[in-house]
């Protein structure tokens, strides 16, 4: 075993025939430091961050072994402690151990097989609590985010809903004809919001639970697909699409998760352009493929995005604009959908100037 992934093992002890003892003996199974003072050995732990396992003798000149481990809890929690004691007297050894959280004693004199033992067992459960750790980490992310989707979904599903109850009931009041056209635009939107937010749930859940599929892609097709999708909003809206492929190399990746993407930004890059101004409205999506990455640009010239807004917008439920259709799920989608496959995207926004997004994805 190489000794970068031998277990890292702090040995504390004030007696230098030990420490030299102790060195010769675990040197081959252990990567082994070795301490003649507390201080010492807090140099040792402040260096290195990946020390599992610690043993030090109960009999130290300034402190005692579990007075350097009640120490150095708060700041060196991870490390598995372990004390070497002649003590006999069982309630001082079940005190120590409580007061230092010690994971076990060793007594003097010791023996090569009862430090090995004690120190892989240490290392066991060194392994086990660390990823335990990680997991609850992850855990309490998930019950966050479980939260504020909880509240998000309630919040904008039942809105578009409330909003048709209200004008179907103000409709039914009302004999004029152009009033009631105008009540079933509202009617559109509102279920247009509705739809919006059920898309991306969609998106979202095809993302978590999906598994990659990785294949040739076709970017030619890809586009024309996403011209097909846009058409008819690009028509209805006055919104010029622009589309260029440059693509003369093989590409792999999951096509569904890069559809995803392109759905999400392209369906930005049309909702969040200039409201009734004239002049020229325009979105712009390339594709470079070249030595194995795909570059693909997405651009409008739309109302672009505030400044403050730029490090939150791939944030779940994030609003950037009070649009009446955002969602806040559909960039947090493509965020996600781009760390299943490697990929990183960038965005330079200037209000009332535009948009771009850039995404990098690397061949698989």
């Amino acid at each position: 075993m190489s000794a970068q992934k031998k277990i890292k093992v702090l040995y504390i002890d004030d007696e230098m025939n030990n420490l030299i003892s102790f060195k010769a003996s675990f040197r081959f199974d252990y990567n082994v430091l070795v301490a003649n003072s507390t201080a010492e050995a807090r140099e040792h732990l402040e260096k290195n961050n990946d020390i599992s396992v610690i043993l030090c003798d109960q009999r130290m000149p300034d402190k005692t072994g579990v007075e350097f481990y009640e120490e150095i809890r708060e700041h060196f929690p991870n490390p598995v402690r372990i004390l070497i004691t002649g003590y006999t007297d069982i309630e001082s050894v079940i005190d120590a151990i409580n007061r230092g959280h010690i994971f076990r004693y060793i007594k003097k004199p010791w023996t090569d097989v009862d430090v090995k033992s004690a120190i892989d067992e240490a290392h066991k459960f060194y392994v086990t609590t660390s990823m335990l750790a990680v997991k609850n980490e992850e855990l309490q992310k998930a019950y966050n985010e479980l939260d504020k989707f909880a509240y998000s979904a309630t919040h904008d599903m039942r809105g578009p809903i409330l909003s048709v109850l209200g004008i179907i009931n103000l409709a039914e009041e009302s004999d004029d004809i152009t009033e009631v056209k105008d009540m079933l635009s509202m009617m559109e939107k509102a279920m247009m919001k509705l739809d919006t937010y059920i898309q991306n749930l969609h998106d979202y859940y095809n993302i978590r639970r999906g598994e990659l599929n990785i294949a040739e892609v076709n970017f030619a097709q890809v586009v024309k697909d996403m011209r097909d999708m846009f058409e008819i909003t690009s028509r209805v809206e006055h919104v010029a699409f622009e589309t260029e492929v440059k693509q003369e190399e093989t590409f792999r990746s999951d096509e569904t998760s890069l559809k995803i993407v392109l759905n999400n930004l392209l369906s930005n890059a049309f909702k969040y352009q200039k409201k009734n101004t004239a002049g020229d409205k325009v979105v712009r999506l390339k594709i470079e493929v070249s030595k194995g990455t795909a570059n693909i640009f997405v651009s409008d010239n739309g109302i672009g995005i505030p400044e403050v807004s730029i490090g939150q917008i791939f944030n779940m439920f994030y609003r950037a604009a009070n649009d009446e259709l955002g969602s806040g799920f559909g960039l947090y989608n493509v965020k996600d959908a781009l760390n299943k496959v490697s990929g990183n995207i960038e965005v330079e926004s200037e209000v009332n100037k535009g948009t771009t997004f850039k995404v990098t994805l690397p061949s698989k």
